[in-house]
């Protein structure tokens, strides 16, 4: 059996679990190493279960951890040759990843790490770099897309063949616009290797998502230009316009940004 779990989503701090009962993907580390042994003691589950680690790109809320976990659980930890060198520069990560755990993925190429068959894709952000993974499974494909500016025919691909999808919806555009962040920041956010908005993300679900589709997450929302039910509320709204009728064709639920999700079950 495939499970899913959420740890954190947004810029407090990103973290994912995907796992089966022999093997484990962590996928970014963002949050603290003792909230994350406090997170696994809550769910029955052990640190050890994390067989490896696979990072989207450099920045603070996805690898401030890395180097600690890496090392004190001996884990491997794969990404592009780009994302661990920005990792190996930034100050936030106080403990970088030993040399013996770097491994590389190379962007559109498919690796099996453990019991997973799992391809990067190019995502567009302003990081050193930046990946979504789209990790196969027994059958079951699970895709992951956060931190995007905007979404690309590769994207639109793996969104179409995917029957579980975590996608971004970062902000809604009235708030950001109206609220307290600087210019140049807004427009950072709003730009094209910025972060989806409510409305790009329901576009892009609205293009692609096929009849294989069974449950939508929506990650990384924004604390002060978004909100769970609007972000909820504005993809149903234009689903429901398209014809796409939320809880028949799919499911759509949002992640929380400090609290952990539920545990799911993803089955074919």
């Amino acid at each position: 059996m495939l499970k899913f779990l959420s740890f954190g989503s947004g810029s407090s701090g990103n973290c994912y679990l995907l796992f089966t009962d022999t093997d484990c993907l962590m996928i970014d580390c963002g949050v603290g190493i003792r909230t994350l042994k406090k997170h696994f003691h809550n769910y029955g589950l052990q640190l050890k279960m994390v067989h490896n680690m696979l990072i989207t790109h450099d920045h603070a809320d996805h690898v401030k951890s890395v180097g600690s976990v890496s090392g004190d659980l001996q884990l491997p930890v794969y990404t592009t040759e780009k994302v661990h060198s920005g990792i190996s520069q930034n100050w936030c990560v106080r403990r970088k990843v030993d040399a013996q755990f770097v491994r590389y993925l190379e962007k559109g190429e498919e690796k099996l790490i453990g019991e997973f068959k799992v391809t990067p894709f190019e995502v567009p952000h302003d990081s050193t770099d930046c990946v979504g993974y789209s990790i196969e499974h027994n059958g079951i494909r699970f895709t992951l897309i956060t931190d995007c500016g905007h979404i690309t025919e590769e994207i639109a691909h793996f969104i179409s063949i995917s029957n579980y999808l975590v996608i971004e919806a970062n902000h809604e555009p009235e708030k950001l616009i109206a609220g307290p962040y600087p210019r140049h920041l807004k427009e950072r956010i709003s730009g094209p290797n910025g972060h989806l908005s409510n409305e790009a993300c329901a576009q892009a679900l609205v293009e692609n998502a096929s009849p294989i589709l069974h449950h939508v997450w929506l990650c990384h929302l924004s604390d002060e230009n978004n909100h769970p039910e609007l972000a909820k509320k504005t993809i149903e709204t234009v689903l429901r316009d398209s014809g796409i009728v939320v809880g028949k064709d799919f499911m759509v639920e949002v992640l929380k940004r400090k609290i952990p999700s539920e545990l799911y079950e993803l089955n074919p």
